[in-house]
């Protein structure tokens, strides 16, 4: 397998300080040094990054270096569109970090305006596309004068900016996972099988085949619809064959109490396993797939997948908790650098489908992504891997699965149909 040539461009080791006394620290428009300020981070063509930057009292003290605030990940395509001008810029695109005071908002109903103390720029240049790691800045810089003290410097921001060589498999389903589509291998445009993918379900489950299901007339006499899903299987085969990653459904995916949908308090689950190998035939855990949809003005469905640890019993170490739009589909991935919801613990990241013991919250950055589509809508799920969390085939296969059972937890978690009662018309509340 051949990766592509990705590069992840990293910002950290972020600090504030105002040199000289109180009082210079006020005229340079840092008034609260108790609180942190913050920093939008901008690369054109990629959504704004916002993060805090906490103050640092001495002179001598140094923000941690290994500490990263916002990574920003690029391709081959990214690196052409920063380099080349275009109609309304005048040179090269920046890499820029904008440091304000206070959050945007109110207080007792009157609007808060935020002031910002500096910015710092970084043109974005050759070496940017020479595959190895840089340093392109580190240390302490002025970002800002203060204009009440005669031109005298006012804050400074120490960050260090890096890039590395982040090289990706990139994989495909060639159709809808539940018609057992090929998957293949992109490396530009050609495409290589890699894998193939077998969807199936229990006997127990066939009188709700996906192919079907939404067919089901509404009025259907007094009968309700089928109020769970479960059965659901995939297996990932090798080119020889061989079954070598799979996912089934260990929680039916049923309707909370008084709703017609699952609900975060009861979500379905999968078990993402591999193969014994001292066993045939038998399969080990690996992973946990939860899925559930929260409503609101756009549905969506949350995806929280939790890595299950050999090393002890009952040993769940949480990967990832996203949220995917319902309606158009979105992003599930597992990245250390950029988590939509906070976790009470570093979220650390597989070294390989089978090395538990390896795991360390020192071992950060992208592991996969996956996109995939919204409910009623072809999808075909797009896999991107990190190359150094794949050391085999058999390690690709079980992201594989994940990826499977991801696109089916959007179709298993479409509201169910009820019951409808002749002269009631009332809607039910999440619980």
């Amino acid at each position: 397998m051949d990766p592509q040539a990705f590069i992840r461009l990293s910002v950290g080791s972020l600090g504030l300080r105002v040199p000289g006394t109180a009082l210079n620290a006020a005229k340079s428009g840092v008034p609260a040094l108790s609180s942190p300020c913050l920093c939008e981070i901008r690369l054109r063509g990629f959504p704004v990054q916002t993060t805090s930057v906490p103050f640092v009292s001495s002179l001598e003290a140094t923000p941690d270096p290994h500490s990263t605030a916002s990574s920003f990940y690029l391709e081959e395509s990214d690196l052409k569109a920063l380099l080349a001008p275009g109609c309304f810029y005048a040179s090269h695109a920046c890499l820029e970090v904008n440091v304000f005071t206070g959050r945007k908002g109110s207080h007792c109903g009157v609007g808060v305006k935020r002031q910002q103390i500096g910015t710092f720029k970084l043109e974005v240049g050759p070496e940017w596309g020479q595959g190895k790691p840089v340093i392109l800045f580190s240390g302490w810089i002025g970002i800002g004068k203060s204009k009440q003290d005669h031109g005298k410097p006012g804050a400074e921001l120490h960050l260090r900016v890096k890039l590395d060589p982040d090289p990706r498999y990139v994989f495909q389903f060639e159709d809808e996972t539940k018609l057992s589509p090929q998957i293949v291998q992109l490396q530009g445009h050609i495409k290589q099988p890699i894998f193939s993918c077998k969807f199936s379900q229990d006997r127990v489950s066939q009188v709700d085949p996906l192919s079907n299901y939404w067919s089901t007339p509404v009025d259907s006499s007094d009968k309700e619809t089928l109020r769970e899903r479960k059965g659901w299987k995939v297996k990932i085969h090798d080119l020889s064959g061989s079954a070598v990653a799979a996912a089934f459904i260990t929680t039916p995916f049923v309707p909370s109490t008084g709703c017609d949908w699952v609900a975060r308090s009861n979500p379905g689950a999968w078990l993402i396993v591999r193969p014994d190998a001292c066993m045939p035939e038998s399969w080990l855990p690996w992973g946990k797939l939860e899925a559930w949809r929260e409503r609101g003005i756009r549905d969506s469905i949350c995806c929280r997948f939790h890595l299950l640890s050999e090393g002890q019993e009952g040993g769940e170490l949480l990967m990832s908790e996203i949220l995917i739009g319902a309606e158009k589909g979105g992003e599930f991935f597992i990245d250390t650098d950029r988590q939509v919801r906070a976790s009470a613990t570093p979220l650390p990241s597989p070294q390989s489908s089978g090395d538990y013991a390896a795991l360390s919250p020192a071992v950060a950055g992208f592991v996969m992504s996956c996109r995939v589509q919204g409910e009623g809508k072809s999808s075909k799920p797009l896999v991107q891997l990190a190359m150094r969390h794949v050391t085999c085939v058999e390690d690709a296969a079980i992201f594989m699965a994940l990826a499977a059972a991801v696109n089916l937890s959007i179709e298993a978690c479409r509201p169910f149909r009820r019951r409808i009662r002749r002269g009631t018309r009332h809607s039910c509340l999440e619980v």
